[in-house]
């Protein structure tokens, strides 16, 4: 079954040249496209799509607020931001208010079908400019931190599941997970399952962000 797209971008010219760079691809489906984000809102109640590519700055109702809408109402819809600012607060925004991905404009159609193909998985991609900043982010958080971080958790993550988060922290895919610590890409995917409910977090990179927050990474 393909993967039901909704584009929603104030450029018309731009959705347009979207549309027609992924309707090449038989497993992809524009169902619909929007031009605010009070359109988006409403085109993902009615059309249910998997994944939304969201530009930021649109007039209404701007890129981040309607995606904290949607993935308050619709968290089967994967939210990736699409757009031309990388500036740390758009970031930021972008992923606190839910979004699974952040790409940049100029990003290669290649990526931006992984990006896509990793959101419908229920997986995080980040273009890797945008995942330095996370990183760099997370180095730079501070604040008071328990003598054990993990007691305000009902069930605390074992040993292996914090080596796996630290990894996911960096954007790394499932794939990338399961190479870089030499094991299985199923057992990545039961791991990051257990993370996610562990932390009662809905995907990996809210998962990041609290686990930097709670001092676990």
């Amino acid at each position: 079954m393909a993967i039901r797209i909704l584009l929603v971008d104030d450029q018309a010219l731009f959705r347009e040249g979207l549309h027609t760079l992924l309707s090449v691809h038989d497993d992809l489906q524009v169902v619909g496209e929007a031009s605010n984000g009070q359109e988006a809102i409403d085109a993902v109640a009615k059309l249910t799509p998997d994944v939304v590519l969201m530009d930021l700055r649109m007039p209404v109702l701007n890129g981040v607020a309607a995606t904290k809408q949607i993935t308050e109402s619709a968290p089967n819809s994967r939210v990736i931001v699409l757009t031309t600012f990388d500036d740390d607060d758009y970031v930021f925004d972008g992923l606190r208010a839910g979004a699974v991905g952040y790409l940049l404009k100029d990003v290669p159609s290649a990526k931006l079908v992984e990006a896509i193909r990793a959101a419908a998985r229920g997986e995080s991609f980040l273009q890797p400019s945008v995942a330095a900043k996370v990183v760099a982010e997370f180095s730079r958080m501070s604040g008071a931190k328990t003598a054990d971080p993990q007691e305000d958790l009902v069930e605390p993550l074992s040993e292996r599941e914090l080596e796996i988060l630290r990894v996911l922290a960096t954007g790394a895919s499932n794939r990338e997970i399961a190479n870089q610590l030499y094991i299985t890409e199923g057992t990545v995917k039961n791991h990051v399952t257990n993370i996610l409910g562990k932390l009662g977090v809905r995907d990996r990179t809210q998962a990041a962000l609290k686990a930097k927050e709670m001092g676990l990474i």
